[in-house]
């Protein structure tokens, strides 16, 4: 079974515009602003704590001004880079208890991990946002976007969480590591090169 069209270019496969301004641009005049958020362990809490935060969720999702997706994100971590650049330090340090203290650090790490995948949740909403007029004024999208963001926000600090707006450098590594999940490990994306796509006007 073919899942992509050889004949159409890697951005209509994705069904992405560009990305301006911290707002992903899709086809037919659809916007995204993508939030990132903290967690809470919702079973460390008491059962009267729990009972508070159903009811500030509650309250959360009947306040909303639109739709909105949540995407969590998990991802293996790579300790194997940063074993290799806590060995890399003891190679820096000629204070000889230091140098065995880290020397013991690395061991400790590398069997920690040794046979076991470290993994890293990342928590997202996105707002949408469409208008069917394609001339519509860039500054009243973005208006209407943070409008609807600023309320998000406020619900979510109601239950002690922090949220802030991706950047466009952000928003274009998440995508990268969406459809490069092995690649990403190896090769990622610096800031420097996304630097560069955003002077140039590549996005």
């Amino acid at each position: 079974m073919t899942l992509f069209n050889k004949s159409l270019s890697s951005r209509q496969q994705i069904q992405i515009k560009k990305v301006l301004d911290n707002v992903l641009v899709l086809p037919n005049q659809e916007y995204r602003l993508i939030l990132e958020t903290s967690s809470i362990n919702f079973e460390l809490k008491s059962e009267e704590e729990q009972d508070v935060m159903i009811d500030s969720f509650q309250n959360f999702l009947n306040a909303l001004p639109c739709q909105i997706q949540i995407l969590v994100r998990v991802r293996e971590i790579d300790i194997d880079k940063y074993a290799e650049d806590v060995a890399r330090s003891k190679d820096k340090e000629k204070d000889p208890i230091y140098r065995k203290q880290i020397e013991g650090y690395s061991a400790f790490v590398k069997k920690l991990v040794s046979g076991n995948s470290i993994l890293s949740r990342r928590f997202y909403i996105v707002l949408p946002y469409h208008h069917p007029d394609r001339h519509e004024d860039w500054k009243v999208i973005k208006e209407h976007l943070n409008l609807n963001r600023d309320i998000v926000v406020k619900g979510l600090e109601r239950m002690q969480m922090k949220a802030k707006t991706l950047s466009s450098i952000e928003i274009i590594n998440l995508f990268y590591s969406f459809y490069n999940p092995e690649s990403v490990k190896t090769q990622a994306i610096t800031k420097e090169a996304l630097s560069a796509l955003f002077k140039h006007n590549y996005v």
